[in-house]
């Protein structure tokens, strides 16, 4: 395993970089049926809860050194995280292809060009290939660019702003979303990470405050990039920010905003699906899982219609956030660690129990979303099965 430490600076960059995505900026415009003042609070409210799971899940790595699927083992056992970094490679190599399809997608229409076979092959083919040069210069040298990258991501996104916000009559937008929907779904995007965060908090030089600028600065990117979209659907009446970029005439400014925000943002997705893999067998290379990732949601996305894994997709991030909710009942709560153990048959009931219920609010209207009640109800019923069972339990 690799012994550099990464500076807090470079934590910071790194999920700067992860809040700027067209899927954020899309998400936001989904929120347009609210109206502006409605939908800002609740992007608000639902990345403060979202972000606070975030922190919790990113101390774990931090203080205890190990990687998110590492982490899982503290309460699942060492191969019971078997199960969980496999769901997750999964999650992650099918996000991968989504977010190069869409990338490639927004990128032809900043060209002006049909998506037809070739340019799928060829724009795909162009974002896997930086993807890729960000996993080989990998986390260690990556600060200097992404010092270039994300600097020029964070200009460009302010003239984006500006475009958005500049004026215009409102656009009124019927929807059926509900308050307590728009949270879940700001929610959703911090809690996407909650898999991933402990792979990079774990290698800082300065664990706390990393973890602290990391969760920040995610928290005000991905904040400002669903106020862009729901500020795009509301002012200019698009839904897609790059049709929006292409009337504002953009150009080639628009088509490096579309490749750099996918590449830094698929790029976390890439490496983490290597150190998942790495958790299963120790073996294998981070590095090299990771290359072998990208390649294979690069060719996916080519090839395979891509839209059709999202509900699959979602089903598996419904995993995680019951997950978390176990693991910060037994580091911060129960204080036990079970890597002793091969498999904590207990936790995985109560997870199950959690992801059952996670379900079944989904068809609920609920004012605060599905995860926050799910994630008490499942961190509550932790606690006293495992008081109640094995009192004096202590590994």
């Amino acid at each position: 395993m690799e012994s550099y430490k990464t500076s807090t600076f470079s934590n910071g960059l790194l999920w700067f970089g992860a809040s700027v995505s067209i899927a954020e900026i899309f998400t936001g415009t989904l929120f347009s049926s609210l109206g502006f003042a409605k939908g800002f609070i609740a992007i608000l409210v639902g990345h403060i809860i979202g972000c606070v799971l975030l922190f919790f899940a990113g101390m774990i790595g931090a203080k205890s050194g190990k990687s998110s699927m590492e982490s899982v083992g503290l309460s699942f056992g060492n191969r019971g995280r078997n199960f969980f970094a496999l769901l997750n490679v999964l999650q992650l190599m099918g996000w991968t292809s989504v977010m190069i399809i869409q990338g490639a997608r927004a990128m032809s229409i900043m060209l002006n060009t049909t998506i037809d076979t070739h340019t799928n092959l060829l724009l795909c083919s162009i974002i896997g290939a930086v993807i890729l040069a960000w996993v080989i210069i990998g986390p260690k040298n990556l600060e200097k660019v992404n010092v270039v990258a994300v600097g020029g991501l964070f200009i460009l996104t302010i003239l984006l702003g500006f475009t958005v916000f500049k004026g215009g009559p409102l656009t009124h937008i019927n929807g059926q979303l509900s308050l307590g929907a728009a949270i879940e779904l700001s929610i959703a995007m911090p809690l996407s990470w909650l898999p991933l965060i402990s792979d990079y908090t774990k290698d800082a030089k300065h664990p706390l405050i990393a973890t602290k600028v990391s969760v920040i600065t995610y928290f005000f990117g991905s904040v400002f990039m669903y106020t862009i979209g729901l500020g795009a659907a509301i002012f200019t009446g698009e839904s897609d920010i790059a049709i929006i970029m292409y009337k504002a005439g953009f150009g080639i400014l628009g088509v490096l905003i579309i490749l750099f925000s996918t590449v830094t943002t698929t790029f976390l997705d890439v490496y983490s699906a290597g150190v998942s893999l790495k958790t299963i067998n120790n073996k294998l290379s981070e590095k090299y899982m990771s290359i072998l990732v990208c390649i294979v949601g690069t060719v996916t996305a080519i090839l395979l219609p891509v839209e059709q894994f999202e509900n699959f997709l979602l089903l598996i991030g419904s995993v995680f956030s019951p997950m978390i909710a176990v693991l910060i009942a037994d580091y911060y709560i129960l204080k036990k660690d079970n890597l002793k153990k091969s498999v904590n048959k207990k936790n995985f009931i109560i997870w199950l129990i959690g992801f059952a219920i996670y379900r079944m609010l989904l068809n609920m209207d609920i004012i605060i979303g599905s995860t926050v009640p799910v994630i008490v109800i499942t961190l509550i019923l932790c606690v006293i099965i495992n008081k109640i069972k094995s009192p004096s339990f202590n590994v």
